[in-house]
């Protein structure tokens, strides 16, 4: 995909957001999005299942509510993003920086997050079960409530991270 197609979507995408004529909602379901920069980009309820966002910059980025299974995410940057109640089920997340994203809500059932930096990330409520936490940097995370049944938490960094009412099983 190009950047002006990006681009394009993008805009329409947006459009459908604030409730206009000309807006549709952004299908990047299996789009090549590798090293794309989508810094600030607006994608909340965006379909990007199974899409190759390797190496991209997200920084930023609103994915509130977006549907991400299965989707690689590889070394992307999330930093400071908005996954608020969005699907990542069976996502790969190596090594992604997620410092200060919000992933209330979201589901990250079975994810592989082995090496990624979540420190400071919200995690309030959020579905890890069965995720490989393998080396994750969670470090002033909030965990609260999270359910990290048969989650991977092997050489994981959780120092002052808040684990209240999470489920660990």
């Amino acid at each position: 995909m190009n950047n002006k197609e990006l681009d394009k979507i993008l805009l329409d995408h947006k459009n459908w957001i604030l409730g206009k004529e000309n807006g549709k909602r952004a299908n990047l379901r299996h789009a090549n999005l590798k090293g794309a920069d989508l810094k600030d980009a607006i994608l909340t309820r965006a379909d990007l299942s199974f899409a190759h966002i390797k190496d991209a910059n997200l920084t930023g980025a609103n994915l509130r509510n977006a549907d991400l299974t299965r989707a690689i995410l590889i070394d992307s940057d999330l930093k400071g993003a908005n996954l608020t109640g969005a699907i990542l089920i069976d996502s790969d997340l190596k090594r992604a920086n997620l410092t200060r994203s919000v992933l209330i809500d979201s589901d990250l059932t079975f994810a592989n997050l082995k090496g990624a930096d979540l420190t400071r990330a919200i995690l309030i409520n959020s579905d890890l079960k069965g995720a490989n936490l393998t080396g994750a940097i969670l470090i002033d995370s909030d965990l609260a409530f999270a359910n990290l049944t048969d989650a991977i938490l092997k050489d994981s960094d959780l120092k002052r991270a808040n684990l209240k009412g999470a489920i660990l099983k």
